[in-house]
């Protein structure tokens, strides 16, 4: 019989366990993103609903499998209803994605030049220890 019954709120612990993150990690989210805000019951204590709970599912797939920044997730939440992005990241542009705040501040296509003189740099190194090892 329960099976069929869904509860209306959950506290902060039963939602970190169902979303797979720590408590403080939630916490955190509440901060940095305005869509999830949890009520609170006359005890004080964070209640969520349903829909903090698709909000949190969201932000954790964002951030932890499509690898977006805090501030990329963030961008993308706020052009964004958090139904369209339940079932779908939406496709970027390539003008957003050369736009949208990354780390550090620089753009997408700073940071891919940026790692390609880095990845070159240390093939170069690699090659001359390589060189070395094969002369002892």
């Amino acid at each position: 019989m329960r099976n069929g019954i869904q509860k209306l709120y959950y506290s902060i612990t039963e939602t970190a366990k169902m979303i797979g993150e720590e408590q403080h990690v939630l916490r955190y989210w509440e901060r940095e993103f305005p869509q999830l805000r949890p009520q609170k019951n006359r005890a004080g204590n964070r209640v969520y609903t349903q829909r903090d709970l698709a909000v949190l599912y969201v932000i954790k797939r964002l951030l932890r499998q499509e690898r977006y920044t805090v501030a990329g997730a963030k961008e993308l939440l706020r052009l964004h209803t958090v139904e369209e992005l339940a079932t779908h990241v939406a496709p970027m542009t390539e003008a957003a994605v050369q736009t949208m705040p990354t780390v550090a501040g620089n753009t997408g296509t700073e940071l891919t030049s940026e790692a390609e003189a880095i990845k070159d740099e240390l093939a170069a190194i690699a090659d001359i220890l390589r060189a070395a090892a094969a002369r002892m």
